[in-house]
């Protein structure tokens, strides 16, 4: 029994696993990308202070400890670890101790001549027992390899969602501020066309201009006034969203007034197309569900053969408690068990069958993944170029019709320019200002859709946790 059992446990040991083993699929990688092909400035972990705003600071700090899908994306971390340590308990035997008071009573009938009698046993059983299952084709171990990759994939999805919530606080935030800069240009517009509203009725009032004069330039302020809820409502919105994010309530979350103008446009560049997939938390968790799959896969085929299993027992027995620990009460077994499927209706083939093609959906998943991360850099890289030089048109755009709008204001008090003409430039100039603060705005958002197409400075070597360095050295 002894070289039995020195036997099993040394083919244990060295159990041989029925594949396949996990080899990363092959993906399509471009040279340079298209929008860009300057050197890598990658984003910081802490991108968000180049914008130089202490109130973006602290919301992104309170979103980071309150955002409830952040808080529930480490309760999956910590489901998944525990997960990992029940696949891998199975990989050492597992020892209980149990104890039991038996007792009995038979009773015999009255027969003819004879008294009847009842006969009372009672049994006092102590004692420790043993069990291993022994992981001779490597079943166990490659649940254990799943679990701990699935481990993994709960961190990098984790990250992938701090890296959402961020960039949406931010986005939101740069929102918010775009619409007081809308409502501020639109309240000065008001106060420039209600100007030239007080200077018309002047020039009315003389007898230089006619009432439809003063009906049209009225016009044009009540529409400039009309344009003010619209744009605080949106605001309200933007501040209301917030407390989504932050993990409060809207009534709690206070915004102060600000300005996009005030606010740094850190540069980035994304550099070669190669360095992205380790700089992507969703590529990171796909390939560690491709671990998980290949994984499944071999627990699947390991069902084909035989399950080996040890048992003992041992302990103390007698039929009185004061007399347990006697001598001669102790006994002891162990037992070698083993089982081989030989008819199961194709059930193992099956599930073999299926775990092969859930790892070709999550190959194809992978890949997917890898050129959507590319077209995000593209796009991001492609808008935040367009909306900078988009921007820099309009400026100048507001500068000619600043200069338009103040000089038809003058010829209006002079009485020299007719009202058609004023009202022209000042539409224009309104039009312009408020064309400008959304197109900010596009360059703020195209800029934020890089810094998160980046990874928003997130590299597979900056994990550090002792676990997730043990699950690395498991898989």
């Amino acid at each position: 029994m002894r070289g039995l059992l020195r036997f099993l446990l040394s083919a244990s040991l060295s159990a041989c696993a029925v594949g396949p083993d996990y080899v990363r699929p092959d993906a399509e990688i471009p040279g340079a990308y298209r929008a860009s092909t300057t050197p890598a400035n990658w984003p910081s972990p802490t991108w968000w202070h180049g914008f130089a705003s202490p109130d973006l600071d602290a919301l992104i700090a309170t979103a980071r400890a309150g955002n409830f899908d952040l808080q529930a994306a480490a309760a999956r971390i910590r489901q998944a670890d525990a997960q990992l340590v029940i696949a891998g308990a199975a990989l050492l035997p597992a020892a209980t101790a149990s104890a039991s008071d038996q007792w009995s009573r038979t009773s015999l009938r009255r027969s003819a001549g004879a008294v009847g009698r009842a006969t009372e046993t009672r049994t006092f059983q102590f004692g420790p027992s043993a069990s291993w299952e022994l992981d001779l084709w490597g079943r166990v171990k490659a649940g254990r390899d799943g679990a701990a990759a699935t481990a993994l994939a709960s961190r990098f999805d984790a990250d992938a969602v701090a890296l959402t919530v961020v960039t949406a606080v931010a986005s939101t935030w740069f929102q918010a501020l775009a619409l007081q800069d809308r409502v501020d240009i639109a309240r000065n517009n008001l106060d420039d066309a209600e100007q030239v509203l007080r200077a018309i009725q002047a020039r009315a009032a003389a007898g230089t201009a006619s009432l439809l004069d003063v009906s049209q330039q009225s016009a044009l302020v009540a529409n400039v006034r009309a344009q003010i809820p619209s744009l605080r409502s949106q605001l309200e919105q933007q501040v209301t969203a917030l407390g989504l994010l932050l993990g409060r309530p809207p009534s709690s979350i206070t915004v102060r007034p600000g300005t996009l103008t005030a606010l740094a446009l850190p540069d980035i560049s994304p550099g070669l197309p190669s360095a992205l997939l380790a700089r992507r938390p969703d590529i990171a968790a796909a390939e560690a569900r491709l671990r998980t799959a290949n994984a499944n896969i071999r627990v699947a085929r390991a069902a084909y053969f035989p399950t080996v299993s040890l048992t003992s027992s041992a302990g103390w027995q007698s039929l009185a408690l004061g007399s347990l620990f006697g001598p001669g009460s102790a006994f002891a077994n162990a037992a070698a068990t083993a089982s081989l499927p030989i008819f199961e209706n194709g059930r193992i083939s099956a599930q073999v069958a299926y775990n092969e093609a859930l790892y070709d959906e999550l190959v194809a998943t992978y890949r997917s993944i890898i050129v959507q991360a590319f077209t995000d850099v593209e796009n991001g890289t492609r808008a935040y170029q367009f909306a900078t030089e988009q921007e820099d048109l309009v400026r100048q755009a507001v500068a000619v019709a600043h200069q338009a709008a103040d000089i038809a204001r003058e010829q209006v008090r002079a009485g020299t320019s007719d009202v058609v003409t004023a009202l022209q430039t000042q539409t224009t100039l309104f039009n312009d200002l408020d064309l400008l603060a959304q197109v900010r705005l596009a360059r703020f958002q195209a800029l934020l859709s890089l810094y998160k197409a980046l990874g928003g400075g997130w590299a597979h070597d900056d994990i550090e946790s002792p676990t997730v360095r043990l699950f690395q050295g498991v898989l």
